[in-house]
């Protein structure tokens, strides 16, 4: 690729010499009317060069050569402006000196010089602003012409145009900034209206638009949702851009224009939680954390790191997964952390790791978690799920742990599946042994979907349009809830710092999602149609599944904490002799792989627990029979 070429620094100052000496003879024309007197230029000469020296001196003090002129923006305008400046005042105090301690003379008239600063400034300016218009006009040629709309008249979006204009792969033009604030609409910013946001519409059906760009650092999730939509219905390719954080350098460049992903319309505003809380409860602490390999686990990790934890041990099965998060925080620089590879099954290795390890938190986030593998495999479920969290818990007391806080799901809610029955025997548990280990504070917490997790639809979704299609939805009228992985996990901390024991906390999901709503948004994030580009295909519920989830049984209530977006679910009591029984009989029919017999005795456990599409079902008593209301005239 060639080099632009590139103009000596000599060859640029003795340029702006020559616009110099041409701003200070205009400025003799303008002051005596364009009729200079002879004996003006005599005067004039014995001083020129002292006027050449003083316009150089500043000059290069400010290093002005050194500027790259097809670059110019503000600083640099800024620098010349007080380059010019200085030079003009240290002529005025020449004059001063030279007339009151010399011989009673100017070195050059008082409004010439003040004419010339004008002059000179204004010449230096706008030669190097044309400079810079003729570069990029040269530039553009030969590249893809792209018509831009940028939602966003704030700084970032100024400087996102000033980005596209100075380089890219493709010639930019910006036709209009749409902003949501009516104080700025009907303005223009670097000459290109500011529109409403409102107007999005009637501006892609006016103009020829290739691109709308999200300029806004932290936009409002339900506006951009909206503008995400309108661009959508017209086929317009949505791209934003990225935090300031994730700029090279601090410096944004067109290449760094990402596209929109289903995740950023899901997700809804930042959480603002208070650090200095949570520094507090777990800074010098030793913390566990079961299931680190996962998506939980790992941003819990990495999130307990941050907030200074003296040593986050981190537990998981699966051996790979565990490596790559510890190359991940070890590539961060991160070392207070330990990666242990071990099972919470395996009851002798555990006893020995937290006698070993001795943490004073430990935070459970392993489980199975699939529900359709789950239910045809009712006996690895309870082991894992229920036998793994007694062996840990029960262990934990044993070992003076002060905190446990059980990770725990939507789906141990009125559970039409074997995972979520295991999930709710989990909560029963840690709820009974909380009245026989007082000594330890046991924590529940109880979320739905997160975004872009291990398995979930959207990497799914993802795969099937890359591929093609179909996607594979269960039914049309399918919900889910849906949270971002940091969300889910500051607020598991955050209730764990509330915690006083026994309660399950319930996080406030926002709205639910069709999940059919979800794959049509994907497939026209991706420039395609839904049914012409790729089709949606209706698979049926899987065994185990719910058409939508619930974060409350209707036994249950809830009450407020002092976070919004935390609640308390009060819960029915329980009695633990009858659940450790229970518990005991479930994990021992598992342990003979008896599937039948382990799901009986969670459905014992856990009168609320209905299979749905799935062969346990004929274990469910059967429902009551609808009242007859009375016939009218009976």
């Amino acid at each position: 690729m060639a080099r632009p070429l590139l103009l000596p620094r000599w060859s640029i100052a003795l340029v702006d010499l020559a616009m110099c000496t041409v701003a200070l003879l205009a400025a003799y024309q303008l002051r005596f009317n364009f009729s200079v007197p002879a004996y003006e230029y005599r005067l004039l000469w014995p001083v020129f060069p002292l006027f050449l020296a003083v316009r150089l001196g500043w000059y290069l003090a400010f290093g002005i050569q050194r500027s790259m002129v097809r670059h110019t923006g503000t600083e640099d305008a800024k620098r010349v402006f007080i380059v010019v400046l200085g030079g003009s005042v240290t002529l005025l105090l020449l004059n001063a000196v030279r007339f009151y301690l010399v011989d009673g003379q100017f070195v050059l008239p008082t409004s010439v010089i003040i004419i010339d600063f004008l002059g000179t400034a204004m010449l230096l300016i706008a030669s190097r602003i044309a400079f810079k218009l003729l570069h990029l006009r040269r530039q553009g040629k030969g590249k893809s012409a792209l018509h831009v709309v940028l939602y966003g008249a704030g700084e970032a979006g100024l400087i996102t145009k000033r980005t596209l204009e100075r380089e890219g792969s493709a010639q930019y033009t910006v036709i209009a900034f749409v902003d949501d604030d009516p104080g700025k609409v009907g303005k223009r910013l670097e000459g290109v209206r500011i529109h409403a946001t409102a107007n999005l519409p009637a501006l892609f059906a006016e103009h020829d638009v290739d691109q709308l760009i999200i300029a806004i650092q932290q936009p409002d999730a339900e506006h951009r949702r909206q503008v995400v939509d309108m661009a959508m219905r017209a086929k317009v390719d949505v791209r934003t851009v990225p935090p300031v954080r994730d700029w090279i350098d601090g410096q944004l460049s067109s290449g760094q224009l990402r596209e929109v992903r289903i995740e950023d319309l899901l997700g809804r505003a930042p959480i603002q939680l208070e650090d200095s809380l949570l520094k507090q409860r777990f800074s010098g602490r030793t913390v566990l954390v079961t299931g680190a390999a996962g998506s939980i686990g790992s941003e819990l990790a990495r999130q307990l790191i941050a907030l200074g934890a003296k040593e986050t041990v981190l537990l998981d099965q699966a051996e790979s997964a565990l490596y790559d998060v510890e190359m991940e925080l070890k590539g961060k620089g991160f070392t207070a952390f330990r990666p242990i590879v071990g099972d919470v099954r395996d009851r002798l290795a555990m006893d020995r790791l937290l006698g070993e390890v001795k943490p004073e938190v430990v935070l459970h986030a392993a489980a199975y978690k699939h529900v359709p593998l789950m239910e045809a495999q009712p006996a690895e479920a309870a082991l894992t799920n229920i036998g793994g969290t007694c062996n840990l818990a029960e262990l934990a007391a044993a070992h003076g742990v002060k905190e446990f806080i059980l990770i725990s799901t939507d789906k141990a809610v009125n559970p039409t599946s074997v995972m979520g029955a295991t999930k709710r025997c989990a909560e029963l548990f840690m709820q009974a042994l909380g009245v026989n280990a007082p000594g330890m504070s046991i924590t529940t917490t109880r979320f739905g979907n997160v975004l872009g997790s291990n398995g979930s639809v959207i990497p799914l979704f993802r795969r099937q349009i890359a591929e093609g299609g179909p996607v594979t939805v269960t039914d049309p009228e399918v919900t889910r809830f849906f949270m971002t992985i940091p969300e889910a996990c500051r607020l598991v901390l955050e209730a764990a710092t509330m915690g006083k024991g026994g309660e399950i906390y319930v996080f406030d999901m926002g709205q639910p999602v069709r999940i059919a709503d979800l794959a049509d948004r994907m497939i026209r994030l991706s420039g395609l149609e839904p049914g012409k580009d790729i089709t949606i295909k209706y698979t049926g519920l899987r065994p185990g599944e719910k058409l939508y989830e619930e974060l409350l049984a209707d036994q249950e209530g809830n009450q407020p904490t002092h976070h919004p977006r935390i609640l308390i679910g009060r819960t029915r009591e329980v009695a633990p002799g009858e659940v450790f029984g229970t518990i005991g009989e479930i994990l021992e029919a598992a342990r003979r792989g008896d599937a039948e017999a382990c799901v009986q005795g969670m459905k014992a456990l856990v009168p609320e627990y209905r299979s749905r599409n799935s062969a346990y079902g004929k274990f469910d008593p059967p429902e009551p029979a609808p009242k007859r209301q009375a016939q009218p005239g009976a």
